[in-house]
């Protein structure tokens, strides 16, 4: 059973996120400022941590570097939505950011995800991903793709269901928000052939892209 721990310093939305990654299976701890959630991270092993920005005696820049020396992924919860606030948490090393407010079935599915990656094994339609190597197959044959193809696939994988448009994958894969988004398109392009997602990777004609399994 994965255990997680939810740095935050509203106890009301700690509540909600108990109460449902609970009743999903997960062991929960919380802690309500920076100070007691690096405690809990060094004496404790986490599979994941929720994390908070603006926190009191530490923010969650600060306890991100905790959590990362002891390896342990990372998801933003914050009510911090600029862009350049996204790009620093990613930058930084957290695993996805969420902001507020959001849908508690979104943070679960983005937990889901994160603690799949880990995990080492994702199985979408015929194709195996192992997230340790780095190895994608499709069926029992090795399907060769660049890293960037690659860092594309695991993110339509954890965005799955969602609609995404061509701007949020050019900030998520490539961490910039100026870019040619032809780029995107032609890579989409390639997964789609080389994993044969014709039907899978679906384009919405002038939003965006959605990734149906």
């Amino acid at each position: 059973m994965s255990r997680i721990l939810i740095v935050e310093d509203e106890m009301p939305i700690v509540d909600l996120i108990m109460m449902e990654l609970k009743s999903n299976g997960y062991m929960v701890d919380y802690a309500l400022d920076g100070e007691k959630g690096a405690d809990f991270i060094m004496d404790n092993n986490y599979d994941l941590v929720l994390l908070d920005i603006m926190l009191p005696k530490f923010n969650g820049y600060e306890l991100l570097e905790y959590a990362k020396q002891e390896k342990i992924p990372v998801i933003f919860i914050t009510a911090k939505s600029e862009l350049k606030d996204r790009v620093k948490g990613l930058n930084m090393g957290a695993d996805d950011y969420i902001v507020k407010p959001f849908e508690i079935e979104e943070l679960v599915a983005r937990v889901n995800s994160v603690l799949r990656r880990y995990k080492g094994i994702i199985n979408v339609s015929d194709i195996t991903v192992n997230t340790n190597t780095h190895e994608v197959k499709r069926g029992e044959v090795v399907v060769k793709l660049t890293p960037k193809e690659y860092d594309l696939l695991i993110y339509l994988i954890e965005n799955a269901g969602r609609i995404i448009t061509r701007e949020q994958i050019l900030l998520s894969v490539w961490n910039k928000d100026i870019m040619d988004t032809r780029t995107v398109d032609l890579h989409l392009a390639r997964l789609r052939k080389k994993l044969g997602f014709f039907k899978v990777i679906k384009t919405l004609p002038k939003v965006g892209y959605l990734f149906e399994v």
